[in-house]
This record gives C-alpha cells, sequence and structure tokens, in this order.
C-alpha cells in the first residue's frame, strides 16, 4: 500500500488515453458475427439474422472502445446492445451512435428491437424521428453476445491481461482482505499494483471506487489496458462467482487462479451450493496459468482433488490425506494485537509474518496471499515483510474514538463469516459482546435466520436493525432475523432488541458499552450508503459509530 494517501481517479477516465484499437472485421471475427457489406447493415436497415463475413469499408472501419452504457459512448466505440432485466440496450442504440458508436453489437431479438423503434413519431423541432440515427452504423447480431463480450472487448483493447501478472481470488469470504495483502506483497519488490475489488479500484496510488466486486467485461479489459499504459505489472483481483457466471471475465487471462472457501451466500441467484461452487470452479477451467487453493473446508479439498497440480494451502489441519503445500505452524497472538504468524512452504522452507489483522480467518487471508506470490515465483519473505501492517476498510476496522471498549465495523453479512468475526473479537473479551445486526433485502433470504443465530449464540446484546432492505419490507426482513435468534436467546440468555433505524441501533450499541466490552456493527462495513426502496441514502457505520461515540463521551463529561 502507498505511503501517501491516494489521489482519487474519477470512474470517467477508467480508460486508456491510447487505445490500441482494432478493426470492425477483427470484432467480427472475435465473435462470430458479421455485419453485412459496405452497403450493408446498419441502424438504419437491420436484418433479424446477419450472416456472411465483414466485408468492404465496414470491415476496415476502427473500434477503439466498448461500452454498455450508452451514457458513457466515446468516439469510435462499438455499442454493445443487451438483453437487460427490464428493457433491452437496443433501444438505445441510435442515442450510442449520435453520442459517436460507430457500430452495434446486439442479439436477433436487439436487432429486431432496433427495427421497430427506427422512424418513430418526429421531433417538432428538428422533423427527425427521436430514433433515427444521424448515419447509419453496422450492427453485429450473434446469438448470445454476452457470451462473447469479454472475448471481444479483450481484443478491441489489445488483450492487455496477457501482459500483466494478474491474480484472480475467488470464494464466499476473504476475497477483498487477500487481495489487499497481495497488493502490498506484489509491490515488495518495487512493482507498480493494481487493485480491483469490493471496496475500490487501486491504479498505483489512484484510487476509484467500485459499483461491483468484478466489473462488467467492457469495464474491465478497459481498466486492464488503463493499468498497462500507467506502468502496472501486477494486479490483485477478486473473482465473484457472478462475474464468473455471467462472463464478465471472459477474455481475462490470469496469471493466478485462487480460492478462499465457500459457505452459503447468493443462493437468490445460484440454484444451491453444488451450482455455486460449480461458478467458482469456473476459475479453475484453463483460463489461470497456475491454481492456488485453500483446502481448509470440503469444497476446497474437492476443487483441489479436481486440480492436482494445484499449490494447496491450509490454515488448520484440514483433514486431507496429504499435507497442504503451505501451512500455517504456529500462530502467536502479541502486544498491539498483533498475531506472529509461522508457515511452511514447499520443501519445508519457512516463513514468518507479523498480521496486524485480528482473527484465524486473517491468517488463513494471509496464508493465501503468501502462496500466490509463491506461485508467482516471487520473494515470499520480503512479501510477508510488506503484509505486516496492512488495513483494509471495513473488515474488522477499529474505530477509537476515546472510549473504553472495543468498537469494530465488519462488513460481514453471511453466516460463516459473521461467526469467525465474533470468535475473533470475542477471544480474550472480558466484558460483553454487543453486536448490531441486520441483512440485506433482495439478496439471499435462506441466510437471514443463519445470522440470527449465529450472532444469538455469541453476543451478549443484540440489537436487530435494518441493512440494505432495498425493494423489501424492512420489518420481514428484521422478522427473519429475529425468528433464527430468538432460538438460541432463551438458553444463553441473550438480550435482543429490533431497532429498525441504524443510526438509532448504532447509538443504542454505544450507550449500552461499558469499559472492557466490544462492540460490533455489522453487515455493511467500507460500503458509504444505504439502500431503501432503491434509493441511496448517504450512511456510513463507521462515521456513525465514531459520532455515537463521541455524543456519549461528551454526555458523560
Amino acid at each position: 500500500m502507498p505511503a501517501v494517501a491516494p489521489s482519487a481517479l474519477p470512474a470517467s477516465s477508467l480508460r486508456p488515453r491510447h487505445p490500441v484499437g482494432v478493426t470492425l472485421g477483427e470484432v467480427a471475427d472475435c465473435a462470430g458475427a458479421a455485419a453485412g457489406s459496405a452497403a450493408g447493415t446498419g441502424l438504419g436497415a437491420v436484418p433479424g439474422t446477419v450472416s456472411g463475413a465483414v466485408s468492404g469499408a465496414a470491415a476496415d472501419l476502427r473500434i477503439t472502445g466498448i461500452t454498455l452504457r450508452a451514457q458513457d459512448v466515446r468516439a469510435g466505440d462499438l455499442f454493445a446492445a443487451l438483453p437487460g432485466s427490464r428493457v433491452h440496450g437496443s433501444r438505445y442504440a441510435a442515442d450510442a451512435v449520435r453520442a459517436g458508436a460507430v457500430a452495434v453489437l446486439t442479439d436477433p431479438a436487439g436487432a429486431a428491437v432496433i427495427q421497430e423503434t427506427l422512424g418513430g413519431p418526429p421531433d417538432s423541432e428538428t422533423g427527425r424521428t427521436t430514433q433515427d440515427p444521424p448515419e447509419d452504423a453496422p450492427v453485429l447480431v450473434v446469438d448470445h453476445p454476452r457470451a462473447v463480450l469479454g472475448s471481444v472487448a479483450a481484443t478491441i483493447y489489445g488483450d492487455p491481461s496477457r501482459h500483466l501478472g494478474v491474480v484472480g481470488v475467488t470464494g464466499t469470504a476473504g476475497k477483498t482482505t487477500t487481495c489487499y495483502l497481495l497488493e502490498a506483497a506484489l509491490a515488495a519488490d518495487g512493482s507498480t499494483t493494481g487493485l480491483i475489488g469490493t471496496v475500490e479500484t487501486r491504479i498505483g496510488g489512484e484510487v476509484a471506487p467500485s459499483a461491483l466486486t468484478t466489473p462488467e467485461a467492457p469495464d474491465l479489459q478497459a481498466l486492464f489496458a488503463l493499468m498497462l499504459e500507467r506502468g502496472v505489472r501486477a494486479v490483485a483481483m477478486e473473482v465473484s462467482s457472478h462475474a464468473l457466471s455471467l462472463g464478465r471475465v471472459a477474455g481475462t487471462s490470469y496469471a493466478v487462479g485462487a480460492f478462499s472457501n465457500l459457505s452459503q451466500d447468493h443462493l437468490d441467484f445460484h440454484h444451491d451450493m453444488e451450482d455455486y461452487f460449480a461458478a467458482k470452479s469456473m476459475l479453475f477451467d484453463g483460463r489461470a496459468a497456475r491454481h492456488v487453493i485453500m483446502v481448509d473446508d470440503v469444497w476446497g479439498r474437492r476443487l483441489a482433488a479436481a486440480h492436482p497440480d494445484a499449490l494447496t494451502v491450509s490454515s488448520t489441519d484440514s483433514g486431507t490425506d496429504r499435507a497442504a503445500d503451505w501451512s500455517v505452524l504456529d500462530v502467536e497472538q502479541r502486544a498491539g494485537g498483533v498475531q506472529h504468524v509461522t508457515l511452511q512452504g514447499p520443501g519445508g522452507r519457512q516463513v514468518t509474518l507479523d498480521l496486524a489483522l485480528p482473527g484465524a480467518f486473517n491468517v488463513a487471508n494471509a496464508a493465501l496471499a503468501l502462496a500466490c506470490v509463491d506461485a508467482l515465483g516471487r520473494d515470499v519473505q520480503r512479501a510477508a515483510k510488506a503484509m505486516a501492517s496492512i488495513a483494509v476498510p471495513g473488515r474488522m476496522e477499529r474505530v477509537v474514538a476515546g472510549q473504553d471498549y472495543l468498537a469494530v465495523v465488519d462488513y460481514a453479512h453471511k453466516p460463516a463469516a459473521l461467526a469467525a468475526v465474533l470468535d475473533a473479537i470475542s477471544e480474550g473479551l472480558t466484558g460483553r459482546l454487543i453486536v448490531v445486526i441486520g441483512a440485506g433485502g433482495a439478496r439471499d433470504p435462506g441466510k437471514r435466520p443463519m445470522m440470527g443465530a449465529e450472532t444469538a449464540r455469541r453476543a451478549d446484546l443484540m440489537i436487530v436493525t435494518d441493512d440494505n432492505p432495498r425493494s423489501e419490507d424492512p420489518g420481514e426482513i428484521r422478522r427473519q432475523v429475529l425468528d433464527g435468534a430468538r432460538r438460541f436467546a432463551e438458553a444463553r440468555h441473550v438480550q435482543i432488541r429490533e431497532i429498525g433505524d441504524r443510526r438509532v441501533a448504532i447509538r443504542a450499541a454505544v450507550a449500552a458499552a461499558r469499559s472492557g466490552d466490544a462492540v460490533v456493527i455489522a453487515g455493511k462495513g467500507h460500503e458509504q450508503g444505504q439502500d431503501v426502496g432503491g434509493v441511496i441514502h448517504p450512511f456510513s457505520d463507521r462515521q456513525e459509530l465514531t459520532a455515537a461515540i463521541t455524543a456519549a463521551l461528551g454526555a458523560r463529561a
């Protein structure tokens, strides 16, 4: 991590200044599509299906960028008009061309939509039809454009990931922390590094916020090209199951693919755990040159069995028949919350690490990161030293405002991750554990009672509140969390409160805290907003917790 505060990088600038670019003919060859002849098929005359090779002037048309969003089009772009959850992107094709797009990629349904929307009612001032493009633009038609989008984007930007040492990390928990540790480790030899993940995107010392854990394919390939242009040589990247399933990382070449763990999450998107595992396993389908697999759970052991050439990692007695290539030999708790970790790698060589991040799960994250460094053939001990002081926004993040108790913000929003965080904080705790917890709306509902149960198993005071209810009834989400919690509350004499307003819930937790206690605000971590009914309201757990502690201390003074 850089020694100075990173500067902000506008999201609109996350494209290379000097794109490689290719011809439309090359794009069509990559997509397996065709765009008709020079006189041929444009927005003014779109067939249901196009066949034959691109020829004439159309084939030589220069493409220098690609985007899914008409509002982000730049001159020379290919506009990818894909089907959406509410509307087909082809309805914005004419807008994209007017903004500078020189060609369109879509499916047969999109081509039909473009045909239908042309020649709409004329504009009262200009006399032009509202959907009529300023000039014809070739239309590439393929049956499944999303399936080829990654490869097309990579082709347009010169296949940048092949020139970068990209390490992709997938798994349910630990991706963000592992990638922050990896970024520091990869920079240890002086390399300029990149980071792509849930919290932010980093290019050397510049930062841009992240909208998705893994960007859409056109944005991802543009980002790789920009990183390459800026001198980046190694990239730590989170790879979500959504990104693998939806083809966002198609066209990306990985120097290393790494797996952390698997536990219940995203079952609103995946049919079941087997489907979820199959999605994660796609990172190991040949797109990564080397594999690193954590074998602490049954899913990792299954994946390792399918890839016997993988470098395996274990932070526990993994239960495998053979010892892991990298294993944790010893963890010593030292002053200031530092964990002194001794690891053993291939050939019996040992590496030591002083880790500022608490918890056994962070030891596992660090071990996975170091094994990735080893897979790249880099100096592991030097990398370990570089990881020593890393802190990760919203992950076991301590808030210190003069109080005499521990206050922590963490992103844990799934049962296993929540249990791991609370176990880590409970270790050595002399006072009570006070937890503010909610669950997200429009996401896997099956994990809500499980989150309530895991919290009630550990907390002394549990305050159930709203997370990001999104389109759902907040009260119903809280009820589901409470249902899981009440099964354990009576046996453990856990005090449970329900406070829907998250700000009020945080203040209630702080008001209840006494010397030696621990207050944990779980679920939102680094997030800067709360989604209620589709509207994002500014909200930071870190800021709210700091304000609540400051106010409480002021009232006691």
